[in-house]
């Protein structure tokens, strides 16, 4: 979902074997499948061994797309126990994968209502955020222009190659920038109509990394020439985060009328070698101790209620109330087609 700036570090699945003639043994460890972004700190990581009597192995499969499609192309001889990582723009993909065996945790009652998207509970929800046009402040300080409000913001000639974006096919900040659009501007032609218009002007990656950390200019790398990308809510707390000194404003701003919402599901992979580690492993991604330390770990929000937040996020980067959203199911219906259709409408 999001890039992490304390990155988990992977690890491959330990076989257990057993002695001939001997019980099968008991299971030592549970294996979470998950993307590049997921991360969890060392004491959080050790409270989960301790409370549970598993190692916590993690097996990372690239950006959350990628960790997918491993994962639909393993159904039912999965390479762990936890799938973490799909977001509500796959989770049909996910679900009509018949990858997941169904689950409901006691503590999804402390769940916000609204990120319960699955009510099967194959997946469950883990984490939202969302997914906005962010620019820099000094660049527009500098040439005194005023930031962008709005998507028809860049459509005025004062913003002609300013912005950076991700492609949707490759991308999950693209595809849910994509749909953002679709949100605002209806399922019919006006979206396509708008990327006509802004596509000589935008830039276009494969990925976020390369976005932000390549071609923007409000990084913390200084490398880009580009004021303005397709980003996270939370980049304001993250960049005061890691700055590393006290500021009293952050150095880039979200444009808050773009931002379109994005939920993180986890779920028990079916044919998990170790189903009960991994409800056990389920249950502690909701638990008190885990939500607590998803904003400083993967900048995003939890879905616990009345988890305490950070200070540097309720300053610079509080939640968004009401992001852009597409229900999954039309999201699921229509992605595929979408997609071909901004392919066909910005790269061709």
């Amino acid at each position: 979902m999001r890039r992490a700036f304390v990155v988990a570090t992977a690890v491959a699945v330990a076989i257990v074997g057993a002695s001939i003639g001997a019980a099968a043994p008991v299971a030592r460890s549970v294996v979470l499948v998950t993307h590049d972004s997921f991360a969890i700190s060392k004491s959080t990581k050790a409270a989960f061994e301790t409370q549970s009597g598993l190692k916590l192995r993690i097996l990372q499969n690239g950006d959350a797309g990628a960790a997918l499609n491993r994962a639909l192309l393993t159904a039912g001889r999965p390479e762990g126990d936890v799938f973490f990582g799909v977001d509500n723009n796959l989770l049909s993909r996910a679900l009509g994968g018949k990858l997941f065996d169904a689950y409901t945790p006691a503590a999804l009652t402390q769940v916000e209502r609204a990120y319960d998207l699955d009510l099967s509970h194959h997946l469950v929800p883990i984490d939202h955020g969302a997914i906005c046009l962010v620019y820099d402040r000094a660049w527009f300080a500098a040439h005194k222009l005023r930031p962008p409000y709005t998507f028809e913001d860049l459509l005025r000639p004062g913003y002609a190659k300013l912005t950076v974006v991700e492609n949707p096919a490759t991308s999950t900040p693209g595809l849910a920038f994509m749909l953002a659009t679709i949100a605002h501007f209806g399922s019919g032609k006006a979206p396509w109509t708008y990327w006509s218009r802004i596509k000589r002007d935008v830039l276009v990656t494969n990925g976020w990394d390369e976005a932000y950390n390549a071609q923007f200019s409000g990084s913390s790398s200084h490398k880009g020439k580009r004021p303005i990308v397709v980003s996270y809510s939370s980049d304001p707390a993250a960049e005061v985060y890691f700055a590393g000194k006290p500021r009293t404003q952050a150095p880039v701003a979200v444009v808050r009328n773009t931002c379109f919402g994005q939920v993180e599901l986890a779920g028990i992979l079916r044919g998990a070698k170790n189903p009960d580690g991994a409800r056990k492993l389920v249950d502690f991604l909701l638990s008190q101790r885990f939500q607590a330390g998803i904003p400083l770990t993967m900048f995003v929000y939890p879905v616990r209620g009345r988890t305490p937040l950070p200070a540097v996020f309720m300053r610079f980067s509080p939640p968004m109330s009401s992001p852009l959203t597409l229900s999954p199911a039309t999201i699921g219906a229509n992605r595929d087609a979408w997609i071909s259709e901004w392919t066909d409408t910005v790269l061709r």
